[in-house]
């Protein structure tokens, strides 16, 4: 589905400002009197080691009955035996392979692989070119740095925070 964007939702200072050639038309003070014009919403802060901020935002938009859409790039692939939760954004040449589970709210970032029968919790953030393989389990707000390799069947308990480059064999991580 293709959306129009009619604006950003900043801070006081960036009213009427442009980012990215859109216009900042309100700050989490006026989603309320914007949700007669608008019913769908868009988190767009990041996650790097805190899931928190977007969690926040995602109960602010929840509580102003905003409708938080999936984006998934047209250039990603999402197999039709995978479910992909409420809100979630999958980037460009991302791949989601069957019998997988993504939660809400979670980023799978451009060129993540995340192989079959895997389940990744809520509001996780899954950064670029990680391989996530077979039957992996990782809970719910957990960072997955650039480059991470997965192990097939492993499981990462909630919250956990996994820096760049690192080959996850098991749990807890062994150290190469």
């Amino acid at each position: 589905k293709n959306f129009e964007i009619i604006g950003l939702i900043g801070k006081y200072k960036d009213l009427g400002k442009n980012v990215l050639g859109y216009p900042v038309i309100g700050t989490d003070d006026d989603l309320s009197s914007l949700r007669s014009k608008v019913d769908n919403a868009v988190i767009g802060i990041g996650q790097i080691k805190n899931f928190e901020p977007r969690y926040k935002a995602y109960e602010l938009l929840k509580f102003n009955n905003y409708t938080i859409p999936n984006i998934i790039s047209n250039n990603a692939y999402v197999s039709p035996s995978a479910l992909v939760n409420e809100g979630s954004t999958v980037g460009h040449q991302a791949i989601i392979n069957a019998r997988t589970s993504i939660g809400k709210c979670c980023i799978l970032n451009s060129k993540s692989l995340v192989e079959h029968g895997c389940s990744i919790g809520d509001f996780c953030h899954i950064s670029t070119g990680v391989l996530i393989n077979g039957d992996v389990e990782i809970g719910n707000n957990c960072f997955i740095g650039s480059g991470t390799i997965i192990r097939e069947g492993v499981s990462i308990p909630s919250n956990s925070v996994i820096s760049a480059g690192k080959c996850i064999m098991g749990w807890p991580i062994e150290q190469n």
